[in-house]
């Protein structure tokens, strides 16, 4: 079990990665390289040999492979992503790159997503050294570069460029499951991912005839966009039940007593209460406009216009989100995938998934653990080229009040201290069995 150490470590590296600014503001506008070469210097101390990696200056990547006991057993990928989103200051409650601890609790942008994780691994990996303890198969650890953007020159550039590092590797895990979802009820809920919904960002483009604004014109391009802008928002989708989500009905209806009438869906999300916010968005396809781009004088008709839309689309059915936007773009407007990745979908049946679960329940026995999809995207997609099997694992045990989504891109992010903890006792017991 990870000792004192490992505990008073994931909290110090945890404050002193927030304390790097490592914002990605998209474009290319990022530098983790201070963020990797602390997470390599950490590394290095426990005896490891980590590389630096880049595709473009100042974007750097960690890698490094700690050998396990069966060299005939398949490795692990264990990953975590260096970059943050912007923060406004005059927003927070504290500076959002002051990596504050007050109150038990680390204050600041990347203190869920995704600094905590990568402490984690930092403090695990150091306490085996401590301890003389080697995994059971061959673990490897990778910090990236530019999750919060296109991953092109983070986990992209890696699959791409660099894929005898991950030799071997058959499954990993990385962001955003096994956190505490308090119910209302009583009830503490640990999610476990098993799957993501594709990527699939949107670029509509109108063509029209300019003129002046004051003039009749049947072909306005601000008017095509914006009819086909309120047809994607207004659409509804219908019900598309991935295995995964068919298993997170199921588990969460056995155990609110509820019988699992998958044929109502609706009817049964409404039976959970809060608990469906676990499943209510993966359960379809959804595309939201997000930007409108059109015009540059009031008195005068563009000849173009252009809208971007978050697109999402559960496994097996990215053919049907492309017919969709044929269908409701119509003949006056065009699109285009403005960024592109693949659905994933994993076991919630494999023996890697049930370690996952016993780590959690040995340490949060009075939880529940559900298998659950992400909405959202991670590193998995750019990792799953070299056929990684990807699932969501950073494990954090929140109080009740504490809204975990709301930590994403929100402001005052942060992270008790105690969720830390948890974090690196489970992290530790899964990957000494994994």
């Amino acid at each position: 079990m990870a000792d004192g150490q490992a505990l008073d470590e994931v909290v110090t590296f945890t404050s002193d990665l927030i304390r790097i600014d490592t914002t990605n503001r998209g474009g290319g506008d990022c530098r983790e390289r201070p963020a990797a070469e602390y997470a390599a210097a950490r590394l290095a101390e426990a005896g490891l040999e980590p590389a630096l990696l880049e595709r473009t200056e100042g974007r750097t990547n960690v890698v490094a492979r700690i050998e396990g006991t069966d060299p005939s057993a398949d490795a692990l990928l264990v990953h975590g992503h260096l970059d943050v989103v912007p923060a406004q200051a005059g927003e927070w409650s504290v500076h959002p790159f002051s990596g504050e601890i007050r109150d038990g609790v680390v204050w600041g942008r990347g203190a869920v997503d995704m600094k905590n994780m990568d402490a984690m691994i930092l403090a695990v990996v150091r306490s085996w050294t401590r301890e003389g303890v080697r995994p059971r198969r061959d673990v490897v650890i990778a910090f990236t570069a530019d999750e919060e953007a296109s991953a092109a020159d983070g986990s992209g550039f890696l699959a791409d460029r660099h894929a005898a590092l991950f030799e071997g590797c058959t499954e990993g895990v990385g962001e955003s499951g096994a956190f505490t979802f308090h119910d209302g009820g009583g009830r503490q809920l640990y999610p476990l991912a098993a799957g993501e919904r594709g990527t699939g960002w949107v670029k509509l483009t109108a063509h029209g005839r300019a003129a002046h604004g004051s003039r009749p014109n049947r072909e306005n391009a601000v008017t095509r966009l914006a009819a086909a802008v309120t047809r994607i928002g207004a659409h509804q989708w219908p019900l598309r039940l991935t295995p995964t989500v068919r298993a997170a009905l199921t588990e969460l209806a056995a155990l609110y007593g509820l019988d699992a009438d998958l044929d109502d869906v609706d009817g049964l999300l409404e039976k959970l209460g809060p608990a469906a916010r676990l499943v209510e968005a993966t359960v379809r396809n959804s595309a939201n406009p997000t930007m409108l781009e059109a015009g540059y004088k009031v008195n005068v008709i563009p000849g173009e216009a252009v809208a971007y839309v978050d697109g999402r689309y559960l496994p097996g059915h990215e053919d049907e989100f492309r017919a969709t936007l044929d269908q409701l773009t119509g003949p006056d407007v065009n699109w285009e995938f403005h960024h592109h990745e693949v659905a994933l979908q994993s076991p919630v049946d494999s023996p890697t998934y049930a370690r996952m679960r016993a780590a959690v329940e040995e340490f949060a026995p009075e939880g529940h653990v559900v298998p659950y999809c992400m909405p959202g995207g991670t590193d998995a997609k750019q990792f799953s080229r070299l056929g990684i099997t990807g699932y969501g694992f950073s494990p954090l045990k929140l109080p009740e009040g504490y809204d975990y989504g709301a930590m994403f891109h929100g402001v005052d992010e942060r992270v008790p201290i105690e969720a830390l903890h948890f974090g690196v006792r489970v992290l530790d017991r899964f990957l000494r069995t994994a």
